[in-house]
């Protein structure tokens, strides 16, 4: 019996190592379909589709060539400040959700500000440029 609920419990924590968020770089955003993932990069571009009432930010590279589509929901968009689309081009971000299949690449649906944080990244650690 206590082997029994040993293999038990072996199995209940391996499943949930399994599902529990990992950091991953962008280029690897299509090996984890389906896993919740953090993603730090930056937003090359994005844009409001008003059809859908979506907003899509590129990460990893600007349309069509990103690694990384956020999908910002409709509902969701109203609670982020400004247009994220034009105020966040350019800047690091740190994004939480789950990895989809986007129109044959890696996405992550969003609904609320919490799951896409700026960041900042030091580049006082970066060696010094030489000038020739």
């Amino acid at each position: 019996m206590n082997r029994l609920i040993t293999i038990a419990l072996f199995a209940a924590l391996s499943s949930f190592n399994a599902s529990a968020q990992g950091t991953i770089a962008v280029k690897d955003a299509g090996k984890h379909i389906g896993q919740t993932v953090k993603i730090c990069d930056k937003v090359y571009g994005g844009k409001f589709i008003s059809v859908s009432n979506i907003t899509v930010l590129y990460l990893g590279g600007d349309y069509p060539n990103q690694a990384l589509t956020v999908i910002i929901s409709g509902a969701g968009r109203s609670t982020f400040k400004g247009r994220p689309e034009v105020d966040d081009k350019g800047k690091d971000f740190i994004v939480t959700g789950k990895l989809i299949n986007y129109q044959g690449k890696p996405g992550i649906v969003i609904s609320r500000p919490a799951q896409l944080k700026a960041v900042l990244i030091d580049n006082s650690k970066q060696p010094p440029l030489k000038l020739h």
